[in-house]
C-alpha cells in the first residue's frame, strides 16, 4: 500500500465503497414472519428482533449464523497532546497497548467471555510496538492539528485502507462478527472535533472529559479543537477532508474497517465515543454502510449521544462507561448471540399449541 499513489488509493478507498450493497430485504421479511409467529406478542423483545432481522439482512440469508468473532482494536497516538488536552501522557499508550497484548486490560477480559479475539493493530502509535499485534504503522502518530493538517491526504487514505485490509483478512479466515475498538491517549480530542463538524454542533456541546481532565483541561481541550477548525477549515461536506485535517490515524482505521464489513456483508457493533466518530466517518464516505452498523452502550461522553443520533442508532445499553477498548461493544456480542437464540430456539405458537391473539 505505501508504494501507491494518492489517486490510487483513493482509486480503491471508492471501488470498495461502491461494491456495499442494500440489506437483503427478502431475507429480513422471511424472518419478521417468522419473529411474529413465535410465543410471543409481536415486536415485545425489541432491539433483539431488529439484531435478528438486520443480521438475517446482512448475511443475506433468513437463517443467520455467528461463527468467529473479533473486536478490531485500531491504536494511534495524537500530537494535539502537546496542548495539555489529555490528563496522561502518550507514553501511556504503548503501555496500555503492551497490556493488551499480554491479555490483561478490560477489554481482554471482556472478550474472552463473549468469545472474541481481540486483533491489536498499530497503525500510528508514536513509539514502535514489539510483540503480538499487527504492525501497519502509517505514521509515528498525527500531526499537531492545531498548527495545520493532522494528516495527509495520502496517509488518511493509507489508514482508511489498513483498516479495511485487517478486516478482510479476518473475514477470509472465518470471522463474521465484528467490533470496533481504539487505543490512543488524546483521542477523543479529534473525536469530538469530528463530531463537532459532522453534526453540525458546537464544541462545547460534544467535548468532555475524556480520560478524566479538569476544568482548566476542559477549556484548554475545547480551545485546541476551535483553534483547529480555525486554521485548518475542514470542508464538511467533504468527510475524508475533515478526517484528514482534524481527525486521527485510529479513527481512519476504524472507519475502513466499517466500509469493509458492509461490502463483505460482515456486521460490525460500534464502541463508544471515538468509534463512533470513525462511524461518522464512515458513514459520510459510504451511506450504505450504516446499515452494516450495531450499537452497543452509550457512553458517557457527552458528544456520543449526539453522533449516534446522526446515525440514527439507539444505544442498547447504558452502563455509564468512558473506556473505549472495545468494551461497550464486547459486552453487546452477547445481545447478538441472544437475538439469534430467540430466532432459531423459540417455539411458534403452533408449536407450542398456544393460542394466538384474538383478531
Amino acid at each position: 500500500m505505501n508504494n501507491l499513489s494518492e489517486a490510487q488509493l483513493y482509486d480503491q478507498l471508492q471501488h470498495l465503497i461502491a461494491s456495499i450493497s442494500d440489506l437483503d430485504e427478502a431475507a429480513m421479511a422471511k424472518i419478521q414472519v417468522r419473529l411474529n409467529s413465535l410465543t410471543k406478542p409481536q415486536g415485545s423483545l425489541g432491539q433483539l428482533e431488529h439484531f435478528a432481522k438486520q443480521l438475517g439482512g446482512i448475511q443475506r440469508t433468513s437463517q443467520p449464523k455467528l461463527l468467529k468473532r473479533a473486536v478490531l482494536l485500531m491504536a494511534g497516538d495524537h500530537g494535539v497532546v502537546e496542548e495539555g488536552v489529555s490528563a496522561f501522557p502518550q507514553e501511556v499508550t504503548p503501555q496500555m497497548a503492551y497490556n493488551i497484548i499480554n491479555g490483561g486490560a478490560a477489554i481482554n477480559v471482556l472478550s474472552r467471555q463473549a468469545r472474541a479475539d481481540v486483533v491489536l493493530t498499530d497503525v500510528g502509535i508514536a513509539f514502535p510496538l514489539e510483540g503480538n499485534c499487527l504492525h501497519r504503522r502509517v505514521a509515528d502518530g498525527t500531526r499537531n492539528m492545531t498548527k495545520g493538517p493532522a494528516m495527509t491526504k495520502k496517509e488518511a487514505l493509507q489508514a482508511l485502507l489498513t483498516g479495511a485490509e485487517v478486516a478482510q483478512e479476518k473475514i477470509q479466515n472465518g470471522y463474521n462478527l465484528f467490533a470496533t475498538g481504539e487505543l490512543g491517549i488524546g483521542n477523543t480530542t479529534p473525536s469530538s472535533a469530528i463530531v463537532a463538524l459532522l453534526t453540525n454542533s458546537s464544541v462545547e456541546s460534544v467535548v468532555g472529559r475524556g480520560t478524566g481532565i479538569d476544568d482548566k483541561g476542559l477549556l484548554r481541550k475545547c480551545q485546541a479543537i476551535e483553534k483547529a477548525i480555525e486554521v485548518n477549515k475542514p470542508d464538511v461536506t467533504d468527510a475524508l477532508d475533515v478526517l484528514m485535517k482534524v481527525g486521527g490515524l485510529e479513527i481512519a482505521a476504524i472507519a475502513g474497517s466499517i466500509i469493509q464489513a458492509a461490502a463483505s456483508h460482515v456486521p460490525i457493533v460500534i464502541d463508544g465515543f471515538i468509534s463512533t466518530a470513525g462511524a461518522l466517518i464512515a458513514a459520510k464516505l459510504a451511506p450504505k454502510s450504516v446499515a452494516y452498523m450495531l450499537p452497543s452502550h452509550g457512553s458517557v461522553e457527552i458528544g456520543h449521544r449526539k453522533a449516534l443520533a446522526e446515525l440514527k442508532l439507539e444505544p442498547v445499553l447504558n452502563l455509564d462507561m468512558r473506556l473505549g477498548e472495545g468494551t461497550g461493544a464486547a459486552l453487546t456480542f452477547h445481545l447478538v448471540e441472544a437475538a439469534l437464540h430467540i430466532l432459531n430456539e423459540m417455539a411458534t405458537f403452533e408449536d407450542a399449541g398456544v393460542s394466538e391473539k384474538a383478531n
